[in-house]
Formats: C-alpha cells, sequence, structure tokens
C-alpha cells in the first residue's frame, strides 16, 4: 500500500536579497544571536517580479556548528507598484567546516548545504492570493546576498 501523492509544486519566483555584515549579539541559551541587515534586492520570477526594499533583518541563530535558524522579515515592492511582506523562517545545516566558511562570508558550494525555507508572504488587492497559499523554498547564501527560490504547493 502507498501513502498519497505528494502536492505538487509550482515555481513562484526568486528572490535575490542583498545583505550587509553581521552583527553578532553575543551567546545565548540556545547559541550565538546574530542579526544581518537586509539592504535589498531583486524578485524575478513567472508569476512575481519586482524589487526587495532597502530595509529589514535576519535574525539568525547558530544553534551549534552545523545548524542554524534563520528568521528574516522584509518587504517587496512588486512591479506594478504593490508590497508584499514576508516573514521568512529557515533552517540551515551543513559540515561545521562549510558553516564555518558559509558564516565568514566565503563562497560555499549550495550542494553542501541543507537551507530550506517556509516563507509566509501577506498581500492584499491582485497579490491576496499570496497570503493564502503555503510557500516552500530553497536557500543559496552567497558572499553579499541570498538567494531564496520559492515555490507555491498546489
Amino acid at each position: 500500500m502507498s501513502g498519497p501523492a505528494p502536492p505538487p509544486l509550482q515555481f513562484l519566483a526568486t528572490i535575490e536579497v542583498d545583505v550587509g555584515e553581521p552583527i553578532t549579539v553575543g551567546p545565548t541559551d540556545g547559541g550565538v544571536r546574530r542579526v544581518v541587515p537586509i539592504l535589498g534586492g531583486r524578485v524575478s520570477g513567472p508569476e512575481l517580479s519586482g524589487v526587495v526594499l532597502p530595509f529589514g533583518e535576519d535574525f539568525q541563530l547558530l544553534r551549534s556548528d552545523t545548524v542554524s535558524e534563520l528568521h528574516a522579515r522584509y518587504l517587496i515592492q512588486t512591479d506594478d507598484g504593490e508590497r508584499v511582506t514576508v516573514d521568512n523562517r529557515a533552517l540551515r545545516v551543513g559540515g561545521a567546516d562549510v558553516l564555518a566558511r558559509l558564516n565568514r562570508g566565503e563562497e560555499v558550494d549550495p550542494g553542501e548545504v541543507y537551507f530550506r525555507c517556509t516563507p509566509r508572504l501577506e498581500a492584499s488587492g491582485r497579490w491576496s492570493w499570496l497570503s493564502e497559499r503555503i510557500i516552500v523554498g530553497t536557500g543559496e547564501r552567497r558572499p553579499r546576498s541570498v538567494l531564496i527560490h520559492l515555490y507555491v504547493v498546489e
């Protein structure tokens, strides 16, 4: 007996988020806390395109040498002038040496890192349907940006 078929995914867009230098808050009971400023970026896809507005932050908890929890909040302005809030939670897991290079801002092969996210998008008007869908994504950390590939769960 097989289980139900998994729901299909529909590609929505890729968000390239430009980021600043991390600000280390310091150790906490859960790990090392740091904040990464969001400086802007671009959104491109068959459905959704626009820009990432130049403010927001990614609050990070480096739970261990191999596991990081991420929580980014920022705004997108669509090509038609509407604004969409993004509240994205992610998990990034990799070998200690790989994450150390990534956290120093070095180039890392995305295949060496498990980087998955569950963004919540909130909008009104033409884009209100984004608030009514489950969206999942994969991520890639680059030296000065983060790429998030978004998929709508159908």
